[in-house]
């Protein structure tokens, strides 16, 4: 076994986007730091996420955001809202379905959620998590397991699992253990 090189790794790339995908957004509720923005922007790049809509924080063309997104952010669509009940409307206008990633109470585990079809996952601040109003607006909210001590995890580590349990379940088609 060896590396691909640069024509294997585009052969790679070329049939697994020959496999189909279904719409997928990110709503960012309140992002503050570029560095997590640039990580979740080169995240969306990879997975070919659709459209980015920011409600407030940080921005993936801000110099610390797109050193850390190493220029993927040029592949990106967003649209940047003041209130984050802003970016889910738009969200929601947009034809997707919003799904919550949050330690939450009726939280269900994340791959247990339906993440065919048009959604638009939604990420909260490093602080605070999601705000009240946008866990109001959800249309289903779900959390990442975790087996050790730590509480949380990163915002840009918890989007890049969310955001590959999405393309895992629409290259299935189904949640884990769906029939």
């Amino acid at each position: 076994m060896s590396q691909l090189d640069s024509t294997g790794l585009k052969r790679l790339h070329r049939d697994w986007r020959k496999r189909g995908h279904g719409r997928l957004a990110l709503v960012l509720d309140r992002v503050q730091n570029p560095l997590n923005v640039g990580a979740i922007a080169r995240t969306a790049a990879a997975e070919r996420v659709e459209h980015v809509y920011l409600g407030g924080g940080a921005s993936p063309d801000e110099p610390k955001a797109a050193k850390t997104s190493l220029g993927t952010e040029r592949y990106l669509s967003w649209s940047r809202f003041d209130r984050p009940a802003d970016a889910l409307e738009a969200a929601r206008g947009g034809g997707y379905r919003i799904v919550g990633v949050e330690l939450a109470t009726q939280a269900r585990p994340l791959h247990e959620l339906d993440l065919t079809g048009p959604v638009a996952l939604v990420v909260g601040n490093e602080d605070h998590g999601l705000s009240t109003v946008t866990l109001d607006a959800c249309d289903a909210v779900g959390f990442i397991p975790q087996l050790g001590r730590v509480g949380a995890l990163n915002v840009a580590t918890a989007t890049a699992i969310a955001v590959y349990e999405a393309r895992r379940q629409q290259w299935t088609q189904g949640p884990a253990g769906a029939s």
